[in-house]
């Protein structure tokens, strides 16, 4: 059996919406994209001040939070892939942010 890649329009984030738990990409092809927050621990971890400021980033290929440090393409959003970040990587910056910052971790 063969199989081959479907061609498919690249579309970019436009706007960028997180709750509690959805996290939501406009896109400019007139498409939205809502997936759970679960999916990407830093952004649920985060403050809701700290999800409300993102950044599109490589022509809108991709969303940047700064204050957690979270990268999410758009081309994962529509593959329907969450977070590829291990729990050894996740429990470190979880660590990091419960760390007074007097503390030197």
């Amino acid at each position: 059996m063969t199989s081959s890649a479907i061609d498919t329009p690249s579309a970019s984030a436009i706007r960028v919406e997180v709750t509690d738990d959805t996290l939501t990409v406009e896109l400019s092809d007139g498409r939205s994209v809502s997936v759970p927050l679960g999916w990407y621990p830093r952004l649920a971890h985060g403050t809701p001040s700290e999800r409300q400021v993102w950044q599109l980033i490589g022509g809108g290929h991709g969303i940047h939070w700064p204050a957690i440090d979270e990268d999410i393409s758009v081309e994962n959003l529509l593959s329907g892939k969450p977070s590829g970040e291990s729990q050894k990587s996740l429990q470190r910056w979880l660590a990091g942010r419960a760390a007074p910052p007097w503390s030197g971790a």
